[in-house]
């Protein structure tokens, strides 16, 4: 759906809307008796949400297509992924609360592991402590570069954010993470003429960093993703007229809620704790945004009895939220994340929508399988679900005379 024709049809009303992620949800059936990690797991409040509702799967960005963490949330939010592209940079960035500034490249980094050879034995280096990573980085933050200044941050576990700033940089650069191990860091590529000066100062930064990180194992090396310059977009009160917030514990997808005009509430860890943080929040927000990460941790562990757990984990904590009364909910992914695979996968991921003015159809779980045979249909473009969310909380009028 267009963006531009629903910000013509929204509407004001006096309703709420929670958008429940559960990042990387969707799985693959490997589990005992050919389940999927959803389908393995004990979900009766899933299931009853999904009784009253109605349910489909949903294509983040398009039949075939892999989705990003940023690209899968963007669809979510209504913004068409292939239209509004950022980097990773920009999303790390806005989540650390970096003050990115016009002409700023940022990408987000991950320590990794390297072995005598150079090759690439384990890219979230061990998942390394926030604690660990925060020393490291001030072991960076020293280097210096002849023509841009370079700005370090920790963002979580392994991850961190490199920030250059000068002039005229551009952020056309290729990533350097071969997404592989047993290979080398890819070299530093400049996609365009105009990027090849950025180029040279990221490929002479790594290349001090990784002087310095000699001996730091598993933490010895640097890999690059999603250099980006920030862009200017709608933002939910604009194209929805929503007072919008986002409960997420990790910095990216604050970033990417940040982006499109959320307020970014610092977050508790638990899922309970994030239902009581939105009931303290209720009368401030119309729509709210949680997040919950571990569910796709577990699959790009290849753990899929972990993956389950986390599911279950999720589930447990559904009466808490339901006890808000919102007008509506929706449950779903971001993309998903099968424990077979161990990354992200191009499968549609299954979606519930609840309130009460659905009309519900014959799924009685929620899971993928079950959700084939769902009123929402078993190819759902992503960027859809927030009409039929403003559809719902009766916060879109009616078109033409």
């Amino acid at each position: 759906m267009n963006l531009d024709f629903i910000q013509k049809q929204a509407k004001s009303a006096n309703t709420k809307m929670v958008m429940l992620v559960l990042d990387g949800l969707g799985g693959l059936p490997s589990g005992p008796n050919g389940q999927t990690e959803l389908e393995a797991a004990h979900t009766p409040n899933l299931d009853a949400l999904v009784r009253d509702g109605i349910a489909g799967l949903h294509l983040p960005v398009g039949a075939g297509i892999t989705p990003g963490s940023g690209p899968g949330h963007l669809g979510l939010f209504g913004f068409d992924p292939t239209r509004y592209q950022v980097g990773r940079g920009v999303l790390a960035a806005l989540g650390v609360e970096f003050d990115l500034q016009p002409g700023d490249v940022a990408a987000r980094g991950n320590f990794c592991s390297l072995d005598e050879d150079g090759l690439v034995t384990d890219r979230r280096a061990g998942r390394i402590s926030t604690e660990r990573n925060e020393e490291l980085c001030k072991l960076l933050e020293g280097i210096e570069l002849d023509g841009a200044e370079v700005f370090i941050r920790t963002v979580k576990e392994h991850r961190l954010l490199f920030v250059l700033r000068g002039e005229g940089l551009n952020a056309e650069i290729a990533d350097t993470d071969p997404q592989a191990l047993g290979v080398k860091p890819l070299d530093v590529v400049a996609k365009t003429k105009a990027a090849e000066k950025t180029a040279r100062l990221v490929a002479e930064f790594i290349e001090k960093a990784k002087e310095r990180l000699a001996g730091h194992h598993p933490a010895n090396m640097l890999l690059m993703r999603g250099f980006a310059q920030k862009p200017t977009w709608p933002t939910f009160r604009e194209a929805y007229g929503l007072r919008a917030c986002a409960i997420a514990s990790y910095p990216m997808y604050r970033g990417v809620a940040k982006l499109v005009g959320m307020d970014t509430l610092h977050a508790p860890t638990t899922l309970e704790d994030k239902f009581a943080l939105a009931a303290e929040k209720w009368d401030d927000y119309d729509f709210f945004f949680i997040h919950k990460k571990d569910v796709d941790s577990r699959g790009e562990d290849g753990d899929f009895a972990a993956k389950v757990a986390a599911i279950e984990n999720a589930d447990q904590a559904i009466p808490a939220l339901m006890k808000l009364n919102p007008d509506v909910v929706v449950v779903t992914g971001d993309h998903s994340t099968p424990a077979q695979l161990a990354e992200h996968s191009w499968h549609p991921v299954p979606v519930l929508l609840h309130s009460k003015y659905c009309r519900t159809d014959e799924v009685e779980t929620f899971g993928e399988r079950a959700c084939i045979r769902g009123a929402l249909g078993p190819r759902l473009p992503g960027i859809e679900l927030m009409p039929l969310m403003l559809a719902n909380a009766l916060r879109l009028a009616k078109f033409g005379a």
